[in-house]
């Protein structure tokens, strides 16, 4: 869960890992999935930098927390092309990007 401010409201997201993806998912095919649950801002399946195959690993962002929490609570575990996903969301640590 990211915390932004603009001007005077605070904005809340969360970061959620799809794992257990099969090779055929797109990013398309994520954003509609967890559009049910509310706006999807970001998503990018990871791949293999020189084949440019599926690691079967995705990220997501959704812009309200509430929501991020409802489609991992429904889609955890959940088939997506006959693959058991596994759904979560991405706790950083304080100072975890800081070098």
């Amino acid at each position: 869960m990211y915390y932004y401010v603009l001007s005077d409201s605070v904005i809340v997201t969360m970061n959620i890992l799809v794992s257990n993806l099969s090779a055929n998912i797109i990013a398309d095919d994520l954003v509609t999935l967890f559009s049910v649950y509310g706006s999807v801002s970001f998503a990018a399946i990871v791949r293999d930098k020189k084949s440019g195959r599926s690691k079967g690993r995705a990220f997501l962002e959704m812009p309200h927390d509430a929501q991020g929490e409802q489609a991992i609570l429904a889609l955890n575990h959940s088939l997506l092309d006959g693959m058991e996903m596994l759904v979560q969301e991405i706790i950083y640590k304080p100072g975890e990007f800081n070098n």
